[in-house]
């Protein structure tokens, strides 16, 4: 076995890739709400059912981008160097994304981004989409602190709501400001100066906790 995937695997992969790039091509030009699953079935040229087996929501055709960020905070804590706390990992792994302009950090301006946030955040069900992922990352960064780091149930479970509450509130900011025309590298100063307050308080809260 060379560990590529067989042809029907690729096939799944092309449908999938299809689906969402027709999805997003129509709620980018015609709005989230206006645009039907079917209309989107329609322009990748599938059938309902098979969309709805690839996404089984509509708000899952937007959201799926983020999927592998699911998962991100619980591999940076479990990846860490030895003798780095998951905390400053964490630290160290946002303040990367801003300088890399990573859209999870929500500071990129490329045109395509700024317009997809845009619609995330006018858009109340993918809103509400969000906040599931969002226990999503919660409940994975918690396991990987309880882990590697040796952590009480309790205490990881509540420090991963506030990590990841903290990381999110940074991005959203970012975003925000990105969606309505400020430049990324205008914000860049001010994203890193936040995100340094935030994970400062965060060390003066949970540090003794996390060693």
């Amino acid at each position: 076995m060379d560990g590529k995937p067989g042809l029907r695997e690729r096939k799944k992969q092309r449908t999938h890739a299809a689906i969402s790039e027709a999805a997003i091509t129509l709620f980018l030009e015609h709005g989230f709400t206006q645009v039907s699953v079917a209309q989107v079935a329609e322009a990748a040229e599938v059938s309902k059912r098979t969309l709805f087996a690839y996404f089984p929501a509509k708000e899952d055709l937007v959201v799926h981008r983020l999927a592998d960020h699911e998962t991100e905070a619980a591999g940076v804590v479990r990846a860490r160097p030895v003798g780095s706390t998951p905390l400053t990992a964490l630290r160290e792994h946002f303040l990367k994304g801003l300088r890399e302009r990573d859209p999870i950090t929500g500071l990129n301006d490329r045109p395509e981004v700024r317009a997809l946030h845009r619609m995330i955040l006018d858009t109340p069900s993918l809103v509400a989409r969000m906040e599931r992922f969002k226990i999503g990352a919660e409940r994975t960064l918690a396991q990987a602190l309880r882990d590697t780091a040796d952590t009480p149930e309790l205490t990881a479970r509540l420090a991963a709501v506030q990590l990841i509450a903290v990381q999110w509130a940074l991005a959203r900011d970012n975003a925000e400001r990105l969606a309505y025309g400020e430049p990324a590298d205008e914000r860049y100063t001010g994203a890193v100066s936040d995100a340094e307050h935030a994970f400062g308080l965060l060390e003066n809260g949970l540090g003794p906790l996390l060693p």
